[in-house]
């Protein structure tokens, strides 16, 4: 114990007592005595017992700090005070008290060395605090030192410097605002110089240098300023545009043109142009008539200014009519030269601003250019057709103003050659139109279907109407302009614009009339020459009838040209099957009434080369001929219901929808009293023509002329050959069609110019339906034993029978073409129908047989086979149509019952008829009656489309 006590006064600390003695009253309640604290520890107590007496303590000493311990004994004192209880009673707490502190100085020398420790740490602590404050003072000595010699004295100076900076550039910006201030002054004389680009680039650097410096009060109204200066160009600018409506200048235009794209706005600008074209077209024609209406009134009065100008041109007299028409065109001319010179100029800085740029920001300008582009183009382009529709009707309204009626002949003729150049003619095109369409249905119902004789080299640019295709293609040169167009290989004729560019008038002009030039196309009676005509009458099988003429080379007569190969016997021969006309092969098929309209066509372009504007309403009157005569053909010589529905697609579904398509669009069927209870508009019946009919004279009916083939095949392929003329045509119609209209002429020519060939096949058919007598051979047919039980070596009679009216067929297309050259597509088509009703013919006679045995189907080979071998004798025409159709159901005879079923769904070609008689001829030798039920059950059911 001494131990402790020594080492506890070596570290400076106090002992338990002494530390026990600074703890607070309440705990400090009453320290045992050191020889209390050495007889407690002296005492051996059994631990166990120990924690007994501390157990025995009252809950209420643990409670908290502020309990009253004396307090609580007092009260427990009963009232009558007992010394041996007492004595107890404090010998007891005395016990406690000894348990509890000889538990607590058992503690304190448990924890003895940790508080040493802790101890030492708080010193060390409280040293390192006395040098961390010997540390700041130093530091706080420092900085006071660097802010005297640093602070005071370097950063003043860089803050001056700064303001100094700021003063320089703030006097920078007064002085660039005074100059702002005073660009009202420059921008005036520019103004006044026309410099518009430069006003415009000036003011918008001011605008742009205005809102640098925006945040100066005194910028704000000047800004303001600015901007109405822009403004007030801009309608300078729209001044100077519209300017160039009557004068056109390079310079001047230039200029606008430029400031409207500094500004932004090459798109409105063109908008403007246009309104300006329009208004300055307006302004012209009304000075002009207003003067002359003034002029002859003589007076003063100003009731004319604010008439209308329709109302205006009805007070102009007659002795004025035609300077004041001549005055008008020369005015309008300069707005339409002004406007031709507009659109040059774009062409021309078009090609030069087509550039490659260098870089992105150029790429994206480019952009924008490239698009501004297109919409002027677009936009000039359909400004071109609205402006001229303004001239016309100004021009239009003039004319109507007066009653012209009496006017003499030579002032007529003037006037309608001041507007022949205006070209307003599309009412009387149309009005002339219907008179033609009319004509040419007078001339479709009196026509007889002769040929009319032309030479064999015939072609349309021999025609009159069509010479102006060849000036078009090769103009006369003046003789001031030639030296500048022989440079030229491929000359062009010079535009009305380009002639008179520069200086002079068109309305100053007078057209001079050209002498009709003679045409040499008809050849003498019919043909070139006496020998070619007598030559064309031979016998095809005489060599010794031929002229000499055809057996050697020969020079045609009217043109000098010799052909390419002779005409020689062999030639001659190998012609006789395939063509029925000799040396007329050249010789085109066609009618006067086929002239007649080639003619007009000729007439309708020279007005499409004249009349451009028009050259849409035109060409579709010009299909409009060509739709009338090939429905005339086929109402004539094609329409026949009974043949028309053999089911061998006569009638191409093309070809049909174009006959439909022309019969509701061009065909007036009330006029012919169908539909006579439904009454169309009157402008829609205006627009059509009537039916035509055959005329009387031609006779359809006669055996000994094929039926009219003859007429036939001069109507049918004169229309072929107005087809081709059509077709050569094409490309130059084409040049002359407007772009947007393109798609009709196109449709014109795939729809309706092609299907012209394609009326062969059902015209030719009613000839060969009538031809051959088909019925004589399917009695004969019927006539003939079928089940036989022994092969046969000998054909039928019906082939024979059949044969010889081929043979007939043959000899009566010889006498036809004796009259009319057949072509070889034509006896091509006369032929193929002959032969295919012929099979069609066999195979419904072989449905006919009731009993057929299988030598009965090798004799019907036999009689086929026979009938294929003369008959690729009579013609040429290979292979034989329709063969394959006659085979097939021959041997279909033997096929099993599978087969038979198969051969049902697949060949629909055969009627129900024919196939229903194959089952049932069949029944008995390889198919039962179950079977025969199961197969005509799937012949009901199949649904058969007609082939």
């Amino acid at each position: 114990m001494q131990k402790i006590k020594s080492l506890m006064a070596r570290q400076g600390l106090k002992s338990p007592q002494e530390s026990m003695a600074d703890l607070s009253p309440v705990e400090n309640l009453r320290i045992p005595s050191k020889e209390e604290l050495r007889e407690l520890r002296e005492q051996p107590i059994d631990p166990q017992a120990e924690q007994e007496i501390i157990d025995s303590i009252e809950e209420v000493y643990f409670s908290n700090d502020s309990f009253d311990m004396v307090q609580h004994e007092l009260e427990k004192l009963p009232p009558e005070l007992n010394l041996q209880e007492l004595e107890e009673y404090r010998d007891k707490l005395k016990r406690q008290q000894a348990a509890v502190s000889k538990k607590v100085a058992d503690l304190i020398l448990e924890k003895q060395p940790a508080y040493v420790k802790e101890l030492e740490r708080v010193t060390a602590l409280q040293t390192n605090l006395q040098l961390a404050a010997v540390i700041c003072t130093n530091a706080r000595r420092q900085l006071s030192v660097a802010k005297e010699g640093f602070t005071g004295a370097s950063l003043g100076l860089l803050a001056n410097q700064r303001r100094r900076q700021l003063l320089t550039g703030l006097l920078k910006s007064l002085r660039t605002i005074k100059t702002l201030q005073r660009t009202d002054v420059r921008l005036s004389e520019m103004l006044e110089e026309e410099d518009y680009p430069g006003a415009i680039q000036l003011c918008l650097e001011c605008q742009k240098a205005a809102s640098t410096f925006k945040h100066y009060s005194c910028i704000s109204e000047l800004n303001s300023k600015l901007q109405d200066t822009l403004e007030q160009i801009e309608e300078q600018l729209d001044v100077a545009l519209s300017k160039t409506c009557k004068h056109f200048d390079v310079s001047h235009y230039t200029k606008v043109q430029l400031a409207y794209t500094l500004l932004g706005k090459t798109q409105t600008a063109m908008d403007q142009l246009h309104m300006h074209f329009t208004q300055a077209i307006h302004n012209t024609v009304f000075q002009v008539v207003l003067g002359y209406v003034e002029l002859c009134a003589g007076n003063a009065d100003t009731k004319f200014q604010k008439m209308q100008y329709k109302d205006l041109c009805t007070h102009i007299t007659l002795d004025s009519y035609i300077p004041c028409l001549t005055d008008l065109c020369k005015a309008l001319w300069e707005v339409m030269l002004s406007y031709h010179r507009t659109m040059q100029w774009h062409e021309e800085h078009d090609k030069q601003d087509a550039t490659p740029t260098p870089d992105d920001a150029a790429a994206s300008e480019s952009d924008k250019s490239v698009v501004d582009r297109s919409y002027v183009k677009k936009k000039l382009e359909h400004g071109l057709t609205r402006i001229w529709q303004d001239v016309q009707l100004k021009v239009k309204a003039y004319i109507l103003g007066t009653d012209m009626s009496n006017f003499k002949y030579d002032d007529f003729i003037v006037v309608l050659d001041v507007i022949s150049r205006l070209m307003q003619s599309v009412n009387y095109f149309k009005n002339y139109h219907r008179a033609r369409l009319e004509e040419l249905r007078m001339f479709l119902e009196n026509e007889t279907w002769e040929l009319c004789p032309v030479k064999s080299n015939f072609n349309i640019a021999q025609l009159h109407e069509f010479k102006f295709m060849g000036q078009c293609r090769s103009p006369s040169v003046s003789p001031s302009r030639q030296a500048v167009s022989t440079t030229s290989p491929a000359q062009e004729e010079l535009s009305l614009f380009q002639q008179y560019l520069q200086e002079g008038n068109p309305f100053e002009m007078h057209t001079e009339h050209k002498e009709e030039e003679t045409e040499d196309v008809l050849a003498s009676n019919g043909y070139e020459s006496d020998e070619l005509e007598k030559s064309v009458y031979q016998d095809y099988d005489s060599d010794s009838d031929v002229p000499e003429e055809l057996k050697q080379d020969y020079v045609d007569e009217q043109t000098g040209d010799v052909p390419l190969k002779s005409v020689s016997r062999e030639t001659i021969r190998s012609k006789k099957k395939s063509d029925y006309n000799l040396n007329k092969t050249n010789a085109p098929i066609l009618t006067n009434t086929t002239l007649n309209v080639i003619r007009l066509v000729g007439k309708y372009m020279q007005m499409m080369n004249i009349l451009k504007p028009i050259a849409f309403d035109v060409i579709h009157c010009v299909s409009q001929l060509f739709d009338y005569y090939l429905y005339a053909v086929y109402t004539f010589f094609g329409r026949n219901d009974m043949y028309e529905s053999s089911g061998l697609g006569l009638i191409s579904s093309r070809l049909r929808t174009t006959l439909n398509r022309i019969q509701e669009s061009l065909i007036d069927m009330e006029a012919v009293g169908e539909n006579a209870g439904v009454h169309g508009p009157a402008e829609d019946r205006k627009e059509k023509v009537p039916s035509p009919h055959l005329s009387q004279l031609v006779v359809l009916t006669n055996s000994g002329t094929l039926y009219g083939l003859a007429q036939r095949v001069v109507a049918t392929e004169s229309l072929v050959f107005l087809a081709e003329q059509f077709e050569s045509l094409q490309s130059h119609l084409d040049t002359m069609m407007p772009a947007a209209k393109k798609p009709f002429l196109q449709q014109f020519y795939s729809q309706t110019v092609s299907t012209a060939s394609e009326l062969r096949k059902p015209i030719y058919w009613i000839v060969a339906a009538k031809a051959i007598d088909y019925e004589q051979m399917l009695l004969l047919m019927a006539g003939v034993k079928w089940d036989i039980r022994e092969i046969m070596s000998q054909h039928n009679v019906y082939v024979d029978v059949l044969l010889k009216e081929f043979e007939q067929f043959n000899k009566r297309l010889g006498d036809v073409s004796r009259h009319v050259r057949i072509p070889l597509p034509v006896s091509n088509v006369l032929w193929e129908h002959c032969i295919r009703l012929a099979n069609r013919t066999l195979v419904e006679g072989y449905a006919n047989v009731k009993k057929c045995s299988n030598e009965g189907r090798a004799l019907m080979q036999l009689d086929f086979q026979q009938f294929l071998m003369k008959l690729e004798k009579l013609t040429d025409l290979r292979p034989i149509p329709d063969k394959e159709f006659v085979e097939t159901y021959i041997k279909a005879y033997y096929l099993t019952e599978n087969d038979m079923e198969q051969f049902i769904k697949n060949h629909r070609e055969y009627s129900m008829k024919q196939l229903a008689n194959l089952v049932n001829v069949c029944l008995g030798s390889h198919i039962n009656k179950k079977a025969r039920q199961k197969l005509l059950a799937a012949i009901d059911d199949i649904d058969r489309p007609k082939r």
